[in-house]
């Protein structure tokens, strides 16, 4: 790609994200006003626990599939060479 439209696209991609801050930090109190109001509060962002829990039961559901994948090949392996050994004896 030329190099004009690579530094073109990297300022589109500054300017979008310079016009969505500040796009948000002008409804900020329009935001703010509409919930009281109305009466809702915001989501509260999750905390720093319930992150570390949510990526250690990602970790936990993908060594399962590890395990399990692991333990298929050996089996696997297994019957391979006592197969193997039947037709050889």
């Amino acid at each position: 790609m030329n190099k004009h439209f690579e530094d073109a696209r990297y300022y589109l991609k500054r300017a979008g994200e310079t016009a969505t801050k500040g796009v948000k930090e002008e409804l900020e109190p329009v935001e703010e006003r509409f919930r009281e109001l109305t009466g809702k509060e915001e989501e509260p962002e999750p905390s720093r626990l319930d992150s570390v829990k949510a990526d250690l039961k990602e970790l936990q559901g993908k060594a399962e599939g590890e395990a399990e994948q692991a333990i298929a090949d050996a089996r696997e392996k297994i019957g391979a060479y006592r197969q193997k050994e039947e037709t050889e004896a």
